[in-house]
């Protein structure tokens, strides 16, 4: 099962991810806010408040979740570990 073991907040709505396969990489969430109550994560001060659910998927306070499985499918930029 896939699960989030650590997340980084990063500029212009991205964040980094570490799965529990170690698998590393930076996605931009910025396409999925904006409307109905994902307007307020468009405030910085909001979206740095992401923290990973017990079940491995990333949330906000107002509820709004995604789950692990969606964010291991999600394009991104891959990173490589040194």
């Amino acid at each position: 099962m896939n699960e989030v073991v650590e997340i980084k907040v990063l500029k212009d709505y991205r964040v980094w991810l570490r799965f529990k396969d170690d698998e590393v990489k930076i996605v931009n969430l910025r396409p999925f806010l904006g409307k109905g109550f994902t307007a307020e994560l468009l405030d910085p001060s909001k979206f740095e408040k992401v923290f990973i659910e017990p079940g491995g998927g990333i949330a906000w306070e107002n509820g709004y979740d995604f789950c692990p499985n969606f964010l291991k499918e999600l394009e991104g930029e891959k990173v490589e570990l040194a």
